[in-house]
């Protein structure tokens, strides 16, 4: 809830009137967060008040009077991560005089588990105060000091949490028609990229080893006709978004009603990054790694292309299929693609996700070359799965964050013959919608 005005009447002007300005506040929350219904005021309080003292009082309040209440006790537990040490302090403290166990979970992040920490053996870092407010509250909760006993209580404070998880992770596959990914290794990337006419960089992706689990992944794109399942299924819901996905979203594709894209059988686009990772989370799957995207592609041998090492423009839908031009080289290639209209040049840019079965992979898997970029679940810049934490933010803010920025996949129906093989790699804005962008899933192999 949104903080009174009248908590806000503090007075800094001197050392005097600030801290007697303080109590004031402090009296009045102690006097109306007596009874439950000042609970929601108090949880305000104790997170968003400007003034650190004033935080710390409420947290002291909650616990004291309203512990017993999930939301009082889990008010607690977060101020424990408050920037203000006084105030992490205070939310310490009374978490180990009050015994609140639904703060172990922060705790645990803050010291580790109190099995290790109490081992005779176990080196740490110079403890400060915190850590010893946080050692101390987490083994006055489990109240045992022995790491045998402790490593027990642990398991059983957490397997209800673990039991959410997997039921959380361990998702039925929505889809059937998906090809196996065998374990095993495989080559990725490329020895000598080269730049060519287009002049498009491709030394980000060295020649290596690599090995992958087994695991499915969608023998298509995802189409239309299966996104509008999504779109039907979740009817508002924000079940499966991601945390960090921007407010107000609703995942309709920008482009749905332009006919040159929305056919049930071609691959949804003009959905970002965000919406592509709710609809996989939907599907029982995730987005692919770039990894696990190129293996898919490529299969163990290497191969340049889907079908193998020799280009073959009937076998993909590339730029100039789409567009019915021969392009050579860049000059070319910008000088057509900005003839690109949003009503009908070119007319038919997309071609239905089971097309072209002459350009399959070695494992079955469809247009992994060409007709739309894929979204993958990794950084561009450090490899590893993305970890967005932009909510709240404009684009402007962050476009020239590297955290912002995805591995895309494959080449689209704008791209040249350079973007076309299976050890390019593009990249995207996390929040960009673009009608050349669509994706698949993958799923884990279950035993």
């Amino acid at each position: 809830m949104e903080i009174p005005p009248e908590y806000l009447k503090v007075d800094g002007s001197s050392d005097e009137r600030y801290w007697a300005s303080v109590r004031s506040v402090i009296g009045l929350a102690d006097k109306d967060g007596q009874d439950a219904p000042g609970i929601p005021l108090l949880i305000s309080l104790s997170a968003h008040h400007p003034e650190w003292p004033v935080r710390a009082a409420a947290v002291r309040i909650l616990a004291g009077r309203h512990r017993q209440v999930p939301e009082a006790a889990s008010a607690v537990a977060a101020a424990s991560h408050d920037p203000v040490d006084w105030v992490a302090f205070t939310a310490l403290k009374t978490a180990t005089e009050h015994r609140i166990d639904a703060a172990v979970p922060d705790l645990i992040r803050i010291s580790g588990w109190p099995s290790n920490f109490t081992r005779p053996d176990f080196t740490r870092k110079p403890v400060g105060c915190g850590a010893a407010f946080t050692k101390r509250a987490l083994l006055a909760i489990f109240g045992s000091t022995d790491p045998g006993r402790l490593r027990q209580l642990e398991d059983e404070y957490f397997s209800q949490m673990r039991a959410r998880i997997r039921e959380h992770t361990e998702r039925p596959r929505r889809h059937q028609d998906v090809v196996l990914v065998p374990a095993g290794p495989f080559m990725a990337g490329v020895a000598e990229p080269g730049t060519g006419p287009f002049r498009m960089t491709q030394g980000d992706n060295p020649l290596r080893a690599e090995h992958l689990d087994a695991y499915y992944i969608d023998r298509t794109t995802v189409t239309n006709a299966r996104y509008r399942q999504f779109l039907a299924d979740i009817a508002g819901s924000t079940r499966f978004d991601h945390p960090d996905q921007p407010e107000g979203r609703d995942h309709q594709p920008v482009h749905a009603h332009d006919p040159r894209f929305n056919a049930p059988g071609m691959p949804v686009v003009g959905v970002d990054w965000y919406d592509a990772w709710a609809f996989a989370r939907w599907s029982g799957g995730s987005l692919p790694s770039e990894l696990q995207w190129e293996k898919a592609a490529r299969g163990t041998d290497g191969r340049t292309y889907p079908w193998g090492d020799d280009w073959d423009p009937a076998r993909v839908n590339y730029v100039e299929r789409s567009y019915g031009t021969a392009v050579a080289d860049l000059d070319e290639l910008e000088a057509l693609l900005v003839t690109t209209t949003d009503s009908d040049v070119p007319a038919h840019p997309v071609l239905p996700s089971d097309s072209l079965p002459q350009g399959a992979s070695p494992y079955g898997a469809l247009q992994m070359s060409g007709n739309v970029w894929e979204l993958t679940r990794t950084n561009f810049y450090t490899g590893q799965d993305m970890d967005p934490f932009f909510k709240g933010r404009h684009p402007m803010e962050f476009m020239n964050r590297k955290d912002a920025f995805h591995v895309l996949r494959g080449g689209t129906w704008t791209s040249p013959q350079t973007c076309l093989t299976t050890y390019y790699r593009g990249k995207d804005l996390i929040t960009d919608f673009h009608n050349e962008v669509g994706f698949r899933c993958v799923y884990e192999v279950t035993r």
